[in-house]
C-alpha cells in the first residue's frame, strides 16, 4: 500500500503492518490505553504467526494437495483445532478478540479463522474440524460477517488499482 497523502509518500506492506498503519493514521480500531492497545497488538501478532497454519498448512493439505497425505493432514488439523479452541475460550469471556470493542485484531483474525468457521475457505472443513465444538467462535464469526463494512468488502469486485 502506498500513502501518497504524506510527503515523502509512505510505502507499507504486509497485512498486519497495513492494519496498524491505518488504525494509527485514522485513530480508529485500536485502543489508545496501554492495556487495550497491547492486547490488540498481542492478538494481531498472534494471527500473523498462527494464520499460516490455517492457510499454508491445514488448507494446503486438506484442500489443495494433489494427493492425500495423512500425517500432514493430521498434524495441521491438530494445530488448527488448538488455535480454534484458544479463540473460542477467549471469545467466551468477551465479545471481541481483544476486549469489548472491535479492533484490527478482529479484522485480521476473522479473515482466516472467522471465514474458516463459516466454511468460506475450504469446502468440507466445517464438518471435518467439528466446528460446532466452538460456539463462541461461531457466534463471533457470524457477528463480524454481518458488519456493514465487512459486507461491503465481501461484495466488492476486485479491480486493479490505478497508478
Amino acid at each position: 500500500m502506498v500513502d501518497q497523502s504524506q510527503s515523502p509518500r509512505v510505502e507499507i506492506f504486509e497485512s498486519g503492518s497495513i492494519l496498524l498503519y491505518l488504525a494509527e493514521k485514522f485513530g480508529q480500531l485500536i485502543p489508545t490505553d496501554i492495556h487495550g492497545r497491547t492486547e490488540t497488538l498481542n492478538w494481531l501478532f498472534w494471527q500473523i504467526g498462527a494464520g499460516p497454519y490455517v492457510g499454508g498448512g491445514f488448507g494446503h493439505f486438506f484442500a489443495y494437495a494433489p494427493e492425500p497425505m495423512q500425517y500432514p493432514i493430521d498434524r495441521f488439523t491438530m494445530e488448527t483445532k488448538r488455535q480454534l479452541d484458544l479463540l473460542d475460550k477467549t471469545l467466551a469471556e468477551r465479545p471481541y478478540i481483544a476486549g469489548d470493542t472491535y479492533t484490527i485484531a478482529d479484522i485480521a483474525i476473522w479473515s482466516w479463522y472467522g471465514r474458516l468457521a463459516l466454511e468460506k475457505l475450504y469446502k468440507g472443513s466445517y464438518e471435518f474440524l467439528n466446528l460446532d465444538e466452538y460456539p463462541h467462535l461461531l457466534e463471533w464469526s457470524k457477528r463480524i460477517a454481518e458488519r456493514p463494512g465487512v459486507q461491503r468488502g465481501l461484495a466488492a469486485e476486485y479491480q486493479p488499482l490505478g497508478e
